[in-house]
């Protein structure tokens, strides 16, 4: 079992930038691909972007990969997302998930969740 914990999230301006961590537990996560997720108040969770088991391939949204960067650092157990030009429609909890399929957009594919991070993007 893995065990993930967000961090990052914040109150940030428009047009502003944050870097979420997700640190995971256990001595497997180089197996996991990881992905990156949010949910807006009063909507569906929806695909941000994902990393696979070597860091080489990456996937995004179209809303937000021209304007982040997800990276893994297997020796620290961590998988970041470096988001900028922010935006209100940015807002929402950031979860990160991990699973064996690579490239993934569909949270069914990843088997553990962290608790999330809130990003709160003002005008």
């Amino acid at each position: 079992q893995v065990q993930l914990v967000e961090s990052g999230g914040g109150l940030v301006q428009a047009g502003g930038s944050l870097r979420l961590s997700c640190k995971a537990s256990g001595r497997t996560f180089s197996r996991y691909a990881v992905g990156w997720f949010r949910q807006a108040l009063e909507k569906e969770r929806e695909f941000v972007a994902t990393v696979g088991r070597s860091g080489d391939s990456t996937y995004y949204a179209d809303s937000v990969k021209e304007r982040s960067t997800i990276s893994r650092d297997d020796a620290k157990n961590v998988v970041y997302l470096q988001m900028n030009s922010l935006k209100p429609e940015d807002t929402a909890v950031y979860y990160c998930a991990v699973g064996f399929v690579e490239g993934s957009r569909w949270s069914e594919s990843y088997a553990y969740w962290g608790q999330g991070t809130q990003v709160t993007v003002s005008s």
